[in-house]
């Protein structure tokens, strides 16, 4: 901690910090309240322990400092510390609903980090074993699972972001949805966006955080609001740390097949693989996709709403 200079890099790269735009929420601002805590110029309180439990382990913080400090290490010692103190805090940490519960055990199996166990009749969540990744939460059949602060990625911040661009009147060119990974793809075109790299007003881009979190409903629920596609950036397979590339591929390959069945082109669908670092290849690839769709039209204009 000593090491950190306080120059600002982390929270560049920082999804919770870009969200709410408070520096409490950037890695240094955490760092600064465990120093504080250290030191014993800040008393330990529910407010604090929630802000350390605030993340999404997607460790850009970690790969931008400039002076090697490993922030994830250190919040990870912070947190069993909090906990052992008898704080009781949840933070971005994936939540079970026991009263919804069907004790199907799917999350359990699924879970890559083994953060969820069955014990004594319930589902129960290792707060220090959960990365937030939020895979868990489509995989539930009974919804009864939740991250209770998405910082704009649960599945229902991203429906209302999706009604709001496809329905505004005044950008009559939006027709498709951009789902980006907070691990890979977004956080490199994040730092360079505003260097060269043009958004284009027919898509919205949205941050998942683990594309493997991303809902089939979210995805329908684009088209039912007028999107004429949808694109899905995730990692590429072999550098996901969570699982959620593949199973996002399975969980769209289900769809495309329904649409085929429905007479709809399947390409309205698309998924690829957008490295860290690469920002151009996602211009690339967001560009070729509303070209594509842009030859089809209008998803339902010949079927309806879905």
């Amino acid at each position: 901690m000593n090491s950190c200079i306080r120059c600002g890099y982390c929270y560049e790269h920082c999804p919770v910090f870009k969200s709410t735009k408070w520096e409490i929420d950037s890695p240094r601002g955490k760092l600064i309240l465990l120093y504080g805590l250290l030191s014993g110029e800040l008393e330990p309180s529910d407010y604090i322990a929630n802000k350390i439990f605030e993340c999404f382990h997607c460790g850009r913080c970690q790969k931008a400092c400039a002076s090697g400090v490993p922030t994830l290490e250190v919040f990870d010692a912070a947190r069993a510390d909090l906990i052992d103190a008898g704080f009781n805090v949840v933070g971005t940490t994936s939540q079970t609903n026991h009263d919804i519960c069907a004790r199907c055990l799917n999350c359990v199996r699924m879970c890559k980090h083994e953060a969820r166990s069955f014990v004594d009749g319930k589902i129960i969540t290792d707060r220090l074993k959960c990365r937030s990744c939020g895979s868990c939460l489509d995989i539930c059949s009974e919804k009864g699972i939740t991250i209770g602060t998405g910082y704009g990625t649960n599945p229902d911040e991203l429906s209302s972001k999706i009604k709001k661009f496809l329905n505004n009147p005044e950008n009559p060119d939006a027709k498709a949805i951009v789902f980006m990974c907070g691990w890979s793809s977004y956080p490199g075109f994040q730092a360079s966006v505003y260097d060269k790299f043009e958004i284009s007003r027919e898509y919205e881009i949205l941050v998942t955080a683990c594309s493997g979190r991303l809902k089939s409903q979210t995805v329908l629920e684009s088209f039912e609001e007028g999107a004429w596609g949808v694109l899905i950036c995730c990692c590429p397979e072999n550098e996901c740390d969570h699982g959620g590339s593949a199973r996002v591929k399975a969980r769209m390959k289900y769809l495309t097949d329904f649409f085929e069945k429905m007479d709809i082109e399947k390409n309205r669908i698309q998924i690829a693989e957008i490295p860290q670092g690469n920002p151009k290849l996602f211009t690339d690839t967001a560009t070729k996709f509303i070209k594509e769709i842009g030859s089809l039209g209008p998803a339902f204009e010949r079927v309806g709403k879905c």
